[in-house]
């Protein structure tokens, strides 16, 4: 099968497109860049120069494909309006493009689903006033046979993810924080994992579904902060809800959430079971914590 997968030179995207190489798949990658033409031939891609606002761009990849995966998103948190509205357009015109060819368009979400109280599901709606309208989009274009991934928090050992930033933050904070009393939990899955995920998905071809890409129903932002308090050698303290934005910029929007999410649905349709580590054994055992070089 010839896909196309925007996001492929991305942390994701790699992991998607070496999932499908191996599975005797061809890949055409969307690439912004040479160095991310260069990351899509190294994974054993073909690029196709170009990024979301290239309108023509994505329709051509589109219809010279079989299938579609959309892994690519802007993730500007200064201006998050704007990335919005970008994967909005690139979806319409990547739907556009195989409308009634029965082709199958594979987009990304979170799973911010409308669950409170109780674990979120593949069949839960997205939450009201969640900014991202991937999925609505998707399942909202004519003709079209679409399907959702939602991504909870993605981790790795090459140390990525919303880990990180809190990572960086206990380094300048002096100190290692969760919001109150640091139950609220944080799905996640390991980047190979959701891969796979992927590739199932494709395969699978059934159109209309949500899939949760999650290993981790939930871990405590607190058990999240206190490996990285030790890790660092940081005291590790609670800050009042009032007091998340400010200490962790951006990521206080999130960093109160409670996002268990269950994948059993998910497990049934596509046979799917999660190998890679845990989030805490992975910053356990990861990179996360290691010197980095200095920006040249």
């Amino acid at each position: 099968m010839r896909v196309f997968v925007t996001g492929a030179s991305g942390w994701i995207g790699t992991g998607v497109t070496r999932q499908l190489l191996a599975a005797d798949h061809e890949v055409v990658g969307l690439a912004r860049s040479e160095a991310a033409e260069a990351i899509v031939r190294v994974s054993g891609g073909t690029p196709l120069r170009g990024d979301l606002d290239d309108l023509e761009v994505l329709d051509k990849g589109a219809r010279d494909a079989d299938a579609v995966i959309h892994c690519a998103f802007i993730h500007d948190f200064g201006n998050y309006e704007k990335s919005v509205v970008v994967d909005r357009r690139a979806i319409e015109t990547l739907g556009g493009a195989i409308a009634d060819t029965g082709k199958l368009l594979l987009v990304t979400s979170g799973t911010v689903a409308d669950a409170e109280g109780r674990a979120g599901t593949e069949l839960d709606e997205p939450r009201p006033g969640f900014p991202r309208k991937s999925e609505q989009t998707a399942f909202g274009i004519p003709g079209v046979r679409a399907s959702v991934v939602r991504l909870p928090q993605v981790h790795g050992r090459e140390a990525r993810g919303f880990v990180s930033t809190l990572i960086a933050v206990a380094r300048e904070k002096g100190v290692s924080a969760y919001i109150g009393d640091g139950q609220n939990r944080w799905s996640a899955v390991y980047r190979d994992d959701a891969a796979q995920l992927y590739r199932l998905a494709l395969e699978d071809g059934t159109a209309g579904r949500r899939y949760h890409a999650v290993a981790d129903e939930g871990v405590p932002m607190r058990d999240i902060a206190a490996v990285i308090g030790r890790r660092l050698d940081l005291p590790v303290r609670s800050i009042a809800p009032d007091a998340a934005a400010g200490h962790f910029g951006w990521l206080g929007a999130f960093a109160g959430l409670d996002l268990v999410t269950s994948s059993a649905m998910t497990r049934e349709w596509l046979n799917w079971t999660p190998t890679g580590p845990s989030l805490l054994d992975d910053l356990e055992h990861g990179t996360y914590f290691e010197a980095r070089p200095a920006a040249a």
